[in-house]
Protein backbone atom coordinates (compact mmCIF):
# COMPACT_ATOMS: atom_id res chain seq x y z
CA UNK A 1 0.00 0.00 0.00
CA UNK A 2 2.95 2.40 1.06
CA UNK A 3 4.51 1.54 -2.70
CA UNK A 4 1.41 2.28 -4.65
CA UNK A 5 0.71 5.54 -2.28
CA UNK A 6 4.11 6.50 -3.52
CA UNK A 7 3.89 5.36 -7.17
CA UNK A 8 0.53 7.38 -7.42
CA UNK A 9 0.93 10.25 -10.12
CA UNK A 10 -0.61 13.24 -9.29
CA UNK A 11 -1.90 15.64 -11.91
CA UNK A 12 -2.53 19.38 -11.65
CA UNK A 13 -5.19 21.90 -12.94
CA UNK A 14 -2.62 23.35 -15.04
CA UNK A 15 -0.93 20.31 -16.84
CA UNK A 16 -3.37 17.44 -16.54
CA UNK A 17 -1.11 15.21 -18.38
CA UNK A 18 2.40 15.79 -16.37
CA UNK A 19 2.79 13.82 -13.27
CA UNK A 20 4.52 15.63 -10.42
CA UNK A 21 7.46 13.05 -8.96
CA UNK A 22 9.07 15.09 -6.19
CA UNK A 23 6.83 14.76 -3.51
CA UNK A 24 7.70 10.86 -4.20
CA UNK A 25 11.35 11.68 -3.93
CA UNK A 26 11.17 13.26 -0.70
CA UNK A 27 9.16 10.45 1.08
CA UNK A 28 11.63 7.54 0.50
CA UNK A 29 14.61 9.23 0.82
CA UNK A 30 12.62 10.82 4.40
CA UNK A 31 11.46 6.94 5.20
CA UNK A 32 15.17 5.74 4.42
CA UNK A 33 16.74 8.05 6.50
CA UNK A 34 14.31 7.28 9.49
CA UNK A 35 15.08 3.90 9.47
CA UNK A 36 18.76 4.75 9.25
CA UNK A 37 19.30 6.15 12.61
CA UNK A 38 16.32 4.93 14.65
CA UNK A 39 18.19 1.42 14.23
CA UNK A 40 21.26 1.31 16.79
CA UNK A 41 23.81 -1.46 17.73
CA UNK A 42 24.51 -1.11 21.70
CA UNK A 43 27.76 -2.36 23.18
CA UNK A 44 29.60 -1.03 26.37
CA UNK A 45 32.23 1.42 25.49
CA UNK A 46 35.00 -0.53 27.77
CA UNK A 47 34.90 -3.96 29.28
CA UNK A 48 38.29 -5.37 31.69
CA UNK A 49 38.71 -7.99 33.62
CA UNK A 50 41.54 -9.87 35.26
CA UNK A 51 43.25 -12.91 33.71
CA UNK A 52 41.53 -16.23 34.22
CA UNK A 53 37.97 -14.45 34.69
CA UNK A 54 34.99 -14.78 33.07
CA UNK A 55 33.92 -11.48 31.41
CA UNK A 56 30.40 -10.66 29.50
CA UNK A 57 30.74 -8.52 26.24
CA UNK A 58 26.79 -7.32 25.46
CA UNK A 59 25.79 -6.16 22.50
CA UNK A 60 22.14 -5.75 21.54
CA UNK A 61 19.85 -3.93 18.33
CA UNK A 62 17.82 -1.03 19.09
CA UNK A 63 14.59 -0.52 17.14
CA UNK A 64 14.23 -2.65 14.29
CA UNK A 65 12.19 -1.91 11.92
CA UNK A 66 9.35 -4.05 11.48
CA UNK A 67 9.93 -4.94 8.00
CA UNK A 68 13.69 -5.36 8.35
CA UNK A 69 15.09 -8.57 8.72
CA UNK A 70 18.31 -9.68 10.52
CA UNK A 71 20.24 -12.46 8.97
CA UNK A 72 23.46 -12.45 10.63
CA UNK A 73 25.40 -11.77 14.12
CA UNK A 74 28.91 -11.73 13.83
CA UNK A 75 31.82 -10.54 16.57
CA UNK A 76 35.22 -9.46 15.23
CA UNK A 77 38.66 -8.43 16.55
CA UNK A 78 40.27 -5.77 15.15
CA UNK A 79 44.01 -6.25 14.82
CA UNK A 80 46.10 -4.06 13.42
CA UNK A 81 43.57 -2.75 10.79
CA UNK A 82 42.28 -6.21 10.14
CA UNK A 83 39.03 -7.52 11.07
CA UNK A 84 39.23 -11.67 12.59
CA UNK A 85 36.48 -13.03 12.85
CA UNK A 86 35.62 -14.46 16.66
CA UNK A 87 31.88 -15.72 16.83
CA UNK A 88 29.00 -15.57 14.47
CA UNK A 89 25.02 -16.31 15.15
CA UNK A 90 22.62 -17.31 12.02
CA UNK A 91 18.97 -18.15 12.84
CA UNK A 92 19.01 -20.34 10.06
CA UNK A 93 22.24 -21.84 9.87
CA UNK A 94 23.06 -21.54 14.11
CA UNK A 95 26.29 -20.54 15.86
CA UNK A 96 29.45 -20.83 14.98
CA UNK A 97 33.06 -19.70 17.50
CA UNK A 98 36.30 -19.61 15.54
CA UNK A 99 39.81 -20.58 16.73
CA UNK A 100 41.55 -19.84 18.78
CA UNK A 101 38.33 -18.85 20.97
CA UNK A 102 36.31 -22.02 20.19
CA UNK A 103 36.30 -22.88 24.06
CA UNK A 104 36.43 -20.05 25.96
CA UNK A 105 33.41 -18.01 24.17
CA UNK A 106 30.08 -18.66 23.69
CA UNK A 107 26.52 -16.69 23.01
CA UNK A 108 24.76 -16.24 25.94
CA UNK A 109 21.14 -16.07 24.47
CA UNK A 110 21.09 -15.22 21.05
CA UNK A 111 18.22 -13.84 19.16
CA UNK A 112 17.26 -11.02 16.59
CA UNK A 113 18.05 -8.70 19.19
CA UNK A 114 20.54 -10.11 21.38
CA UNK A 115 24.03 -10.63 20.67
CA UNK A 116 26.21 -10.78 24.06
CA UNK A 117 28.80 -13.19 24.08
CA UNK A 118 30.62 -14.51 27.09
CA UNK A 119 34.89 -14.74 27.77
CA UNK A 120 36.28 -17.75 29.90
CA UNK A 121 38.66 -17.85 31.47
CA UNK A 122 40.57 -14.63 30.11
CA UNK A 123 43.93 -14.73 28.47
CA UNK A 124 46.25 -11.41 27.90
CA UNK A 125 45.82 -12.21 24.66
CA UNK A 126 42.36 -11.51 24.17
CA UNK A 127 42.80 -7.85 24.81
CA UNK A 128 41.92 -5.66 22.49
CA UNK A 129 39.14 -4.20 20.41
CA UNK A 130 35.97 -6.03 19.03
CA UNK A 131 33.41 -5.15 16.94
CA UNK A 132 29.53 -6.56 17.54
CA UNK A 133 28.03 -6.54 13.36
CA UNK A 134 24.48 -6.79 12.51
CA UNK A 135 23.47 -7.81 9.35
CA UNK A 136 19.92 -6.44 8.15
CA UNK A 137 18.26 -6.91 4.83
CA UNK A 138 17.09 -5.05 3.68
CA UNK A 139 18.67 -1.95 5.36
CA UNK A 140 22.38 -3.39 5.07
CA UNK A 141 24.69 -3.67 8.29
CA UNK A 142 24.89 -2.02 11.57
CA UNK A 143 27.61 -2.26 14.10
CA UNK A 144 29.51 -1.10 17.19
CA UNK A 145 32.87 -1.37 18.91
CA UNK A 146 34.43 -1.84 21.77
CA UNK A 147 37.37 -2.09 24.24
CA UNK A 148 38.44 -5.48 26.19
CA UNK A 149 41.28 -4.61 28.81
CA UNK A 150 42.86 -7.65 30.28
CA UNK A 151 44.54 -7.07 33.55
CA UNK A 152 47.23 -9.01 35.70
CA UNK A 153 46.97 -8.79 39.27
CA UNK A 154 50.42 -9.48 40.28
CA UNK A 155 52.37 -11.82 42.39
CA UNK A 156 53.50 -9.91 45.39
CA UNK A 157 56.42 -11.09 47.71
CA UNK A 158 59.16 -10.02 50.40
CA UNK A 159 62.52 -11.62 50.79
CA UNK A 160 65.10 -10.95 53.03
CA UNK A 161 69.23 -11.15 52.17
CA UNK A 162 70.27 -14.31 51.94
CA UNK A 163 73.23 -13.22 53.31
CA UNK A 164 73.92 -12.77 56.97
CA UNK A 165 74.06 -8.92 58.56
CA UNK A 166 77.34 -8.53 60.00
CA UNK A 167 78.13 -5.09 61.69
CA UNK A 168 82.16 -4.08 60.53
CA UNK A 169 83.25 -0.85 62.77
CA UNK A 170 84.60 1.52 60.37
CA UNK A 171 82.94 0.71 57.30
CA UNK A 172 80.05 2.08 55.38
CA UNK A 173 79.17 0.02 52.93
CA UNK A 174 75.72 -0.87 52.26
CA UNK A 175 74.11 -3.88 51.39
CA UNK A 176 70.66 -5.45 50.50
CA UNK A 177 68.82 -6.09 53.69
CA UNK A 178 65.24 -6.81 51.61
CA UNK A 179 63.42 -6.83 48.51
CA UNK A 180 60.47 -6.04 47.38
CA UNK A 181 58.54 -7.84 44.05
CA UNK A 182 55.56 -7.32 42.49
CA UNK A 183 55.65 -9.96 39.49
CA UNK A 184 53.81 -10.43 36.57
CA UNK A 185 51.25 -7.19 36.56
CA UNK A 186 49.15 -5.35 34.48
CA UNK A 187 49.13 -2.70 34.97
CA UNK A 188 52.92 -2.36 36.82
CA UNK A 189 52.62 -1.88 40.83
CA UNK A 190 53.92 0.94 42.99
CA UNK A 191 56.49 0.05 45.52
CA UNK A 192 57.22 2.38 48.64
CA UNK A 193 58.95 1.55 52.50
CA UNK A 194 57.49 2.24 56.02
CA UNK A 195 60.49 2.34 58.19
CA UNK A 196 62.40 4.34 61.24
CA UNK A 197 65.78 3.22 59.31
CA UNK A 198 67.79 5.70 57.84
CA UNK A 199 68.50 3.69 54.48
CA UNK A 200 68.15 3.89 50.63
CA UNK A 201 66.36 2.17 48.07
CA UNK A 202 66.89 1.00 44.47
CA UNK A 203 63.88 0.14 41.62
CA UNK A 204 63.90 -2.28 39.16
CA UNK A 205 61.21 -2.69 35.95
CA UNK A 206 61.19 -5.22 33.66
CA UNK A 207 58.50 -5.28 30.80
CA UNK A 208 57.39 -9.13 30.03
CA UNK A 209 56.88 -10.80 26.31
CA UNK A 210 53.06 -10.90 27.48
CA UNK A 211 52.36 -7.74 28.14
CA UNK A 212 53.23 -7.55 31.99
CA UNK A 213 55.27 -5.94 34.27
CA UNK A 214 57.91 -6.83 37.08
CA UNK A 215 58.66 -4.27 39.59
CA UNK A 216 61.13 -4.78 41.94
CA UNK A 217 62.61 -2.51 44.96
CA UNK A 218 65.33 -3.08 47.35
CA UNK A 219 65.99 -1.86 51.04
CA UNK A 220 70.27 -0.97 51.39
CA UNK A 221 72.18 0.38 54.41
CA UNK A 222 75.28 -0.09 56.25
CA UNK A 223 74.96 -2.78 58.69
CA UNK A 224 74.82 -1.40 62.75
CA UNK A 225 74.22 -2.32 66.12
CA UNK A 226 71.47 0.24 66.57
CA UNK A 227 69.11 -1.07 63.39
CA UNK A 228 68.98 -4.75 65.08
CA UNK A 229 65.29 -5.71 65.74
CA UNK A 230 64.38 -3.19 63.94
CA UNK A 231 61.22 -3.50 61.44
CA UNK A 232 60.85 -2.91 58.14
CA UNK A 233 57.62 -3.24 56.19
CA UNK A 234 57.08 -3.10 51.87
CA UNK A 235 53.73 -1.41 51.03
CA UNK A 236 52.59 -2.59 47.45
CA UNK A 237 49.76 -0.78 45.51
CA UNK A 238 47.93 -2.03 42.68
CA UNK A 239 44.65 -0.26 41.42
CA UNK A 240 42.84 0.21 44.41
CA UNK A 241 44.27 -2.82 46.29
CA UNK A 242 47.45 -2.34 49.09
CA UNK A 243 49.26 -4.73 50.14
CA UNK A 244 52.65 -4.70 53.02
CA UNK A 245 54.52 -7.41 54.49
CA UNK A 246 57.03 -7.07 57.01
CA UNK A 247 60.51 -7.90 58.61
CA UNK A 248 62.31 -7.52 61.88
CA UNK A 249 65.87 -7.05 61.04
CA UNK A 250 68.77 -9.56 62.53
CA UNK A 251 72.37 -7.78 62.40
CA UNK A 252 75.28 -9.44 64.15
CA UNK A 253 77.85 -7.56 65.98
CA UNK A 254 80.71 -7.87 68.43
CA UNK A 255 80.21 -7.56 72.35
CA UNK A 256 79.18 -3.93 74.04
CA UNK A 257 80.64 -4.79 77.20
CA UNK A 258 80.23 -2.22 80.41
CA UNK A 259 80.86 -3.48 84.11
CA UNK A 260 78.13 -3.16 86.78
CA UNK A 261 78.12 -3.34 90.66
CA UNK A 262 80.56 -0.52 91.64
CA UNK A 263 78.77 2.00 93.45
CA UNK A 264 81.13 4.51 94.24
CA UNK A 265 81.00 3.63 98.37
CA UNK A 266 82.80 0.24 98.62
CA UNK A 267 84.21 0.81 102.16
CA UNK A 268 86.27 -1.46 104.71
CA UNK A 269 84.01 -3.99 105.94
CA UNK A 270 81.63 -3.72 103.78
CA UNK A 271 79.52 -7.44 103.19
CA UNK A 272 78.66 -8.71 100.13
CA UNK A 273 79.80 -7.05 96.75
CA UNK A 274 80.16 -7.84 93.13
CA UNK A 275 80.85 -6.92 89.54
CA UNK A 276 78.94 -7.84 86.73
CA UNK A 277 79.72 -7.92 83.18
CA UNK A 278 76.61 -6.82 81.20
CA UNK A 279 77.09 -7.21 77.24
CA UNK A 280 75.22 -6.22 74.06
CA UNK A 281 75.97 -9.07 71.55
CA UNK A 282 74.59 -10.77 68.62
CA UNK A 283 74.70 -13.71 69.06
CA UNK A 284 75.34 -13.91 72.97
CA UNK A 285 78.09 -14.21 74.48
CA UNK A 286 79.85 -17.26 74.95
CA UNK A 287 82.95 -16.53 77.10
CA UNK A 288 83.82 -14.54 79.54
CA UNK A 289 87.14 -13.59 81.13
CA UNK A 290 88.40 -11.52 84.16
CA UNK A 291 91.31 -9.89 85.34
CA UNK A 292 93.33 -6.93 86.79
CA UNK A 293 95.18 -4.33 85.10
CA UNK A 294 98.42 -5.13 87.46
CA UNK A 295 98.73 -8.47 89.26
CA UNK A 296 95.74 -11.11 89.43
CA UNK A 297 92.60 -11.24 90.93
CA UNK A 298 92.35 -11.01 95.01
CA UNK A 299 92.10 -14.48 96.62
CA UNK A 300 88.36 -14.11 98.25
CA UNK A 301 87.30 -13.40 93.97
CA UNK A 302 85.29 -15.95 92.62
CA UNK A 303 83.95 -15.91 88.78
CA UNK A 304 80.49 -16.92 87.81
CA UNK A 305 80.22 -16.78 84.01
CA UNK A 306 79.68 -12.65 83.64
CA UNK A 307 79.84 -12.21 87.34
CA UNK A 308 82.61 -11.90 89.84
CA UNK A 309 81.74 -12.18 93.51
CA UNK A 310 83.82 -11.09 96.76
CA UNK A 311 83.51 -13.63 99.49
CA UNK A 312 84.09 -12.00 102.75
CA UNK A 313 83.85 -8.31 103.93
CA UNK A 314 85.93 -5.69 101.80
CA UNK A 315 89.10 -4.98 102.24
CA UNK A 316 91.90 -2.59 100.69
CA UNK A 317 93.00 -5.47 98.46
CA UNK A 318 89.51 -5.41 96.36
CA UNK A 319 90.95 -1.55 95.13
CA UNK A 320 92.29 -1.98 91.66
CA UNK A 321 91.24 -1.47 87.46
CA UNK A 322 88.72 -4.65 86.77
CA UNK A 323 88.43 -5.55 83.14
CA UNK A 324 85.80 -8.39 81.57
CA UNK A 325 86.40 -9.66 78.07
CA UNK A 326 83.43 -11.27 76.47
CA UNK A 327 83.29 -13.08 73.17
CA UNK A 328 80.99 -14.15 70.49
CA UNK A 329 81.22 -15.56 66.71
CA UNK A 330 82.20 -12.21 65.46
CA UNK A 331 84.71 -11.07 67.70
CA UNK A 332 85.77 -9.80 71.33
CA UNK A 333 85.64 -6.50 73.66
CA UNK A 334 86.42 -5.65 76.91
CA UNK A 335 85.10 -2.92 79.63
CA UNK A 336 86.75 -2.08 82.65
CA UNK A 337 86.18 -0.47 85.63
CA UNK A 338 88.51 0.92 88.88
CA UNK A 339 87.28 0.02 91.91
CA UNK A 340 88.28 2.33 95.37
CA UNK A 341 88.40 1.26 98.82
CA UNK A 342 87.16 3.82 101.23
CA UNK A 343 87.60 3.41 105.16
CA UNK A 344 84.65 5.02 106.19
CA UNK A 345 81.11 4.78 104.07
CA UNK A 346 79.26 7.98 102.77
CA UNK A 347 76.40 8.52 101.32
CA UNK A 348 76.31 10.45 97.95
CA UNK A 349 74.29 12.76 96.56
CA UNK A 350 71.69 11.83 93.85
CA UNK A 351 72.16 13.41 91.02
CA UNK A 352 68.48 15.05 90.68
CA UNK A 353 69.06 16.30 94.13
CA UNK A 354 72.48 17.82 93.44
CA UNK A 355 70.98 19.22 90.07
CA UNK A 356 68.36 21.07 92.46
CA UNK A 357 70.80 22.57 94.76
CA UNK A 358 73.13 23.85 92.76
CA UNK A 359 70.22 25.44 90.59
CA UNK A 360 68.81 27.16 93.38
CA UNK A 361 72.16 27.73 94.79
CA UNK A 362 73.54 29.76 92.03
CA UNK A 363 70.48 32.62 91.87
CA UNK A 364 70.48 33.36 95.24
CA UNK A 365 74.57 33.63 95.10
CA UNK A 366 74.00 35.90 92.09
CA UNK A 367 71.44 38.46 93.91
CA UNK A 368 73.33 38.15 97.39
CA UNK A 369 76.27 39.48 95.51
CA UNK A 370 74.29 42.04 93.83
CA UNK A 371 72.69 42.96 97.23
CA UNK A 372 76.29 43.38 98.81
CA UNK A 373 77.42 45.16 96.12
CA UNK A 374 74.97 47.83 96.56
CA UNK A 375 75.37 47.87 100.24
CA UNK A 376 78.96 48.62 100.14
CA UNK A 377 78.34 51.39 97.76
CA UNK A 378 75.85 53.25 100.00
CA UNK A 379 77.98 52.44 102.98
CA UNK A 380 80.91 54.57 101.50
CA UNK A 381 78.97 56.72 99.80
CA UNK A 382 77.73 57.89 103.17
CA UNK A 383 81.14 57.60 104.81
CA UNK A 384 82.33 60.18 102.50
CA UNK A 385 79.66 62.64 102.65
CA UNK A 386 80.19 62.29 107.14
CA UNK A 387 83.93 62.99 106.25
CA UNK A 388 83.60 65.60 103.45
CA UNK A 389 80.99 67.90 105.65
CA UNK A 390 83.07 67.88 108.36
CA UNK A 391 85.94 69.03 106.67
CA UNK A 392 83.73 71.60 105.16
CA UNK A 393 82.82 72.72 108.67
CA UNK A 394 86.31 73.04 110.30
CA UNK A 395 88.62 73.94 106.83
CA UNK A 396 88.40 76.97 104.91
CA UNK A 397 90.70 76.02 102.15
CA UNK A 398 91.81 73.10 99.79
CA UNK A 399 91.03 69.88 100.64
CA UNK A 400 94.03 68.80 99.79
CA UNK A 401 96.19 70.24 102.98
CA UNK A 402 96.23 69.45 106.32
CA UNK A 403 93.34 71.08 108.88
CA UNK A 404 94.53 74.81 109.58
CA UNK A 405 95.97 75.69 113.10
CA UNK A 406 96.80 79.30 112.01
CA UNK A 407 95.99 81.04 108.67
CA UNK A 408 92.67 82.91 106.96
CA UNK A 409 91.63 79.68 105.87
CA UNK A 410 93.22 79.83 102.86
CA UNK A 411 96.27 77.32 102.18
CA UNK A 412 99.13 77.78 99.10
CA UNK A 413 97.65 74.81 97.64
CA UNK A 414 94.74 76.36 96.39
CA UNK A 415 93.65 79.67 97.29
CA UNK A 416 89.83 80.57 97.26
CA UNK A 417 88.31 83.74 96.96
CA UNK A 418 89.30 85.90 100.05
CA UNK A 419 88.25 89.46 100.82
CA UNK A 420 88.93 92.32 99.69
CA UNK A 421 92.17 94.11 100.55
CA UNK A 422 91.56 97.65 102.10
CA UNK A 423 91.37 100.51 99.68
CA UNK A 424 93.95 102.69 101.61
CA UNK A 425 95.96 101.89 104.79
CA UNK A 426 97.13 104.33 108.05
CA UNK A 427 99.66 103.80 109.79
CA UNK A 428 100.44 106.07 113.38
CA UNK A 429 102.14 109.16 112.68
CA UNK A 430 104.98 108.60 115.58
CA UNK A 431 105.71 104.85 115.51
CA UNK A 432 109.59 103.82 114.86
CA UNK A 433 108.36 100.77 114.56
CA UNK A 434 107.71 98.79 110.87
CA UNK A 435 104.46 99.78 109.92
CA UNK A 436 102.22 96.77 109.77
CA UNK A 437 99.02 97.31 108.23
CA UNK A 438 95.83 97.30 109.96
CA UNK A 439 92.65 95.53 109.64
CA UNK A 440 91.09 95.66 106.14
CA UNK A 441 88.80 98.10 105.85
CA UNK A 442 89.83 100.41 109.02
CA UNK A 443 90.71 104.13 109.09
CA UNK A 444 93.25 103.91 111.57
CA UNK A 445 95.03 100.87 113.56
CA UNK A 446 95.92 102.59 116.68
CA UNK A 447 92.34 103.98 116.70
CA UNK A 448 90.34 101.27 117.56
CA UNK A 449 90.99 98.89 120.48
CA UNK A 450 92.29 95.22 119.89
CA UNK A 451 90.15 92.48 120.78
CA UNK A 452 91.45 89.31 122.77
CA UNK A 453 90.59 85.83 121.48
CA UNK A 454 90.12 83.29 124.34
CA UNK A 455 93.98 82.59 124.64
CA UNK A 456 94.54 86.13 125.12
CA UNK A 457 95.94 86.78 121.69
CA UNK A 458 95.00 89.63 119.98
CA UNK A 459 92.70 88.99 116.70
CA UNK A 460 92.62 92.72 115.35
CA UNK A 461 90.38 96.05 116.02
CA UNK A 462 87.52 95.65 118.11
CA UNK A 463 84.37 96.38 116.30
CA UNK A 464 81.49 98.69 118.02
CA UNK A 465 78.61 96.63 115.64
CA UNK A 466 79.62 93.12 115.17
CA UNK A 467 77.53 92.45 112.28
CA UNK A 468 80.39 94.96 110.37
CA UNK A 469 83.16 92.58 111.71
CA UNK A 470 84.34 91.32 108.56
CA UNK A 471 85.96 87.65 109.77
CA UNK A 472 85.85 85.98 112.85
CA UNK A 473 87.16 82.58 114.18
CA UNK A 474 85.60 79.49 113.52
CA UNK A 475 84.62 79.10 116.49
CA UNK A 476 83.16 82.36 116.71
CA UNK A 477 81.34 81.77 113.75
CA UNK A 478 79.79 78.66 114.83
CA UNK A 479 78.60 80.22 118.38
CA UNK A 480 77.47 83.47 115.99
CA UNK A 481 76.04 81.22 113.74
CA UNK A 482 77.59 82.90 111.28
CA UNK A 483 78.20 81.79 107.54
CA UNK A 484 81.51 79.85 106.66
CA UNK A 485 82.72 83.20 104.82
CA UNK A 486 82.95 85.18 107.45
CA UNK A 487 85.00 82.64 109.87
CA UNK A 488 89.02 82.85 110.27
CA UNK A 489 90.96 80.56 112.11
CA UNK A 490 93.01 82.52 113.85
CA UNK A 491 94.42 85.93 113.57
CA UNK A 492 97.84 87.13 115.23
CA UNK A 493 99.99 90.03 115.02
CA UNK A 494 103.09 89.71 113.44
CA UNK A 495 104.97 90.20 116.97
CA UNK A 496 102.94 87.65 118.31
CA UNK A 497 103.73 85.13 115.45
CA UNK A 498 105.43 81.77 117.28
CA UNK A 499 108.41 80.32 115.17
CA UNK A 500 106.93 77.57 113.79
CA UNK A 501 103.93 80.52 111.57
CA UNK A 502 104.68 81.23 107.87
CA UNK A 503 103.04 84.92 106.82
CA UNK A 504 101.34 84.60 103.26
CA UNK A 505 101.57 87.53 100.73
CA UNK A 506 97.73 88.14 101.89
CA UNK A 507 98.14 88.29 105.38
CA UNK A 508 97.52 85.06 106.52
CA UNK A 509 99.38 82.36 108.70
CA UNK A 510 99.90 78.96 108.33
CA UNK A 511 102.36 76.24 110.39
CA UNK A 512 105.40 75.47 108.64
CA UNK A 513 103.94 71.88 108.73
CA UNK A 514 101.54 72.61 106.61
CA UNK A 515 103.66 74.86 104.90
CA UNK A 516 106.05 72.26 103.56
CA UNK A 517 103.35 69.76 102.96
Amino acid sequence: MLIQWIMAPRRTGSCPNCCLWWPLTISLVATVFQGAHSQMVMVNETVSGNIGTNVTLHCNLVNPLPNVKITQVTWQKSTNNSKQNVAIYNPTMGMSILHPYKERVSFLSPSFRDGTIQFNNLQLEDEGSYICEFATFPTGNRESQLNLTVLAKPINLMEGTPNQLIEVPGSNKKVVVATCISANGKPPSSLSWETKLKGTTEFQEIKNDNGTVTVISRYLLVPNREDHRQPLTCVINYQAERYTQSMVLSIQYEPYVTIDGFDGNWYVKRPEVKLTCTVDANPPPSLYQWRMVNGSLPENAVVSNNTLHFRGEVTYSFSGTYICEAKNAIGSRTGQVEVNVTEFPFTPTTPGRRDRSDSSTFPTAIVGGAVGGVVLVVAVSVLLFVVLRKRHQTFKGDYNTKKHVYGNGYSKAGVAQHPPMAQSLQYPEDSDDEKKPGPMGSSSYEEEDDEENLDGHKLGPKYDDESKRPYFTVEEGERRCYSEDRTLGFQYEPEDLPDSMVPQNDGSFISKKEWYV
